[in-house]
């Protein structure tokens, strides 16, 4: 999406957001890699594999890839196929993206919605990973709050970018 607004400056606060989703996608993601090395290590040199080492890969990966829907949106940088729309002409393109955004946002809240709705239902019965019994539900209502942090983004970057084009024109 942000090849119509490529040198427009992102909005305010977007830096210090953008830091915050990195630094915490870096410490999932090294969290990630390092309990992926104990466990192979455990496994293949000393016969002890790292117990829960598959529900926590699952929990953190879920973590991360939901983590990363605010940061994708926040930058504009959502995987776009542009078989038509290129073809449109220039002027209509600001006016296309935050169409797009708008449609991707009603998606993306829908999503959260239902994850929402399914992270309380687990949380109701009670919902634990079967060899470590962590709750389950927190970390659907995460998914549920990025999801929906996604949404917001995935429709104000593209307005915020129209805005500023009709205030250019």
């Amino acid at each position: 999406m942000s090849e119509a607004t490529p040198d427009a400056p992102p909005p305010r606060g977007a830096f210090g957001l953008r830091a915050a989703l990195a630094v915490l996608g870096g410490i999932l993601l090294m969290a990630l890699m390092g309990m992926t090395v104990t466990d192979v290590i455990g496994r293949y040199l000393f016969n002890a594999p790292l117990r829960g080492a598959t529900e926590l890969t699952e929990l953190l990966l879920a973590a991360v890839v939901f983590l990363g829907l605010p940061a994708v949106a926040l930058a504009d940088e959502h995987v776009t196929v542009d078989l038509v729309t290129d073809r449109l002409p220039r002027a209509a393109q600001p006016w296309r993206l935050a169409a797009a955004g708008l449609f991707s946002a009603v998606v993306l809240a829908v999503v959260a919605w239902r994850v929402w709705v399914y992270a309380s239902q687990i949380g109701g019965y009670g919902g634990t990973t079967t060899t470590l019994a962590i709750p389950i539900a927190p970390l659907g209502y995460f998914c549920a709050v990025c999801t929906g942090v996604g949404a917001l983004l995935t429709a104000a970057v593209p307005a915020i970018a129209l805005a500023r084009h009709l205030k250019g024109h």
